[in-house]
């Protein structure tokens, strides 16, 4: 691909770049995080096409031999050496295993033993990717480092970058990039951010890379597509208690453990007979209580409030009061709310009531695309139950 073919490819994927810009990025060094996805891959196709001197690097963050005796990452990282190949660029492997399980995993198992339900994935940017990955990328002497991240960031005014929406609304992935700092966010290019998935993967087959019709992984990384009860199950042991009937203190039967079951869960209590679909409204961690609830829009599974501690901004902390926009889980569209000061951490007052919301799961704020930061849930709110007992 000649320079003015590279210019108009590059434009179609919404690039407005020149020759020049091409002569001086070739002065610039991007490692691109390798995953051996398609995102990933696509995403050094592009750091590449933009004229950088690109280096592909591996991390490995989890070691463990599957079923059938294969180790996944490796296999992961024989995809990214071939699209390394194919791209001609140079690629690394690091082994950030030990930190992993230092400072993500063990913080994981502690929070289910205590019966919270933790965001591995959160805890995984802050503490690994774009701390010591992005560390180990600036000891290689990058000027920037390169993740697939569907994600944007955009120069403000006063110089500084917002952490901004990427533009495909399925695949937007700033709520689990909340704790990045303004002064990391300068050095890092999301290359496939303003792209949307179906697009990526025209620029993976375009460049003939093996990853461009592989399967996205899904769930937590280390559990992967397994059964998360059994897994968990190797780590913690589940201390059999009691599902109560929140309505009327009613014993319905023996649970596994109060650690398998998260608030709003439905599939896997194994509560069966007249009535139903049940769900879990609440958890006695002292007396080892699950309380459950009939129907999906029972009142003991909302509030309209929220306590939140360990705040995270992007860039400077906002002033309080603010108006703004949140979400208490990935999945879920914005929901309007107002942020208070309280006794040194924060409230958030919803203007529409929340369901299940989850003590250690994280509440991220946007206005409009432009990712605030975030903070852990505390504790939630009276219930609409509470309210009416």
């Amino acid at each position: 691909m000649n320079t003015s073919e590279r210019i108009e490819y590059l434009k179609s994927i919404g690039y407005n770049v020149t020759e020049l810009d091409l002569i001086q990025n070739a002065n610039k060094t991007v490692i691109v995080g390798m995953s051996g996805g398609v995102d990933s891959s696509a995403c050094a196709a592009v750091i590449k096409l933009l004229g950088y001197k690109t280096i592909g690097m591996f991390m490995k963050n989890w070691e463990e031999i599957d079923a059938d005796g294969v180790c996944t990452a490796e296999a992961d990282y024989q995809d990214v050496v071939a699209v390394c190949e194919k791209l001609d660029i140079p690629y690394y492997s690091v082994n950030f295993s030990h930190e992993y399980r230092e400072n993500v995993f063990k913080n994981f198992v502690e929070e289910y033993k205590a019966g919270h339900t933790p965001n591995p994935d959160i805890l995984c940017n802050r503490e690994i990717k774009f701390k010591v990955f992005f560390e180990k990328a600036k000891q290689f002497g990058a000027d920037y480092l390169a993740t697939g991240h569907y994600c944007q960031k955009v120069l403000q005014d006063d110089g500084t970058y917002a952490l901004v929406k990427g533009n495909d609304n399925n695949k937007d992935q700033t709520y689990f990039l909340y704790t990045m700092q303004e002064n990391i966010l300068k050095d890092v290019l999301f290359p496939i951010g303003h792209i949307e998935k179906k697009y990526v993967r025209a620029i993976a087959e375009k460049f003939d890379l093996i990853t461009y019709d592989k399967k996205d992984s899904t769930g937590i990384c280390f559990i992967g597509e397994r059964n998360f009860k059994q897994f968990l199950s190797n780590y913690i042991k589940g201390q059999k208690g009691h599902f109560v009937r929140l309505d009327d203190n009613k014993d319905l039967g023996e649970h596994d453990g109060m650690c398998f079951y998260t608030i709003g869960q439905r599939k896997g209590l194994g509560l069966g007979g007249p009535g139903g679909p049940w769900f879990v409204a609440d958890k006695d961690v002292v007396n080892n209580i699950v309380y459950v609830v009939e129907g999906e829009n029972h009142p003991a599974l909302y509030a309209d409030e929220l306590i939140a501690q360990e705040e995270s901004w992007v860039g400077h902390r906002p002033s309080l009061p603010l108006k703004c926009k949140a979400k208490i889980r990935y999945r879920q569209p914005d929901q309007d709310c107002t942020i208070l000061e309280h006794a040194g951490q924060i409230k958030v007052v919803f203007d529409k009531p929340q369901r299940a919301i989850s003590q250690r799961q994280s509440i991220v704020f946007y206005l409009d695309k432009v990712c605030l930061g975030g903070a852990i849930i505390e504790k939630r709110g009276e219930s609409h139950y509470e309210r009416l007992t």
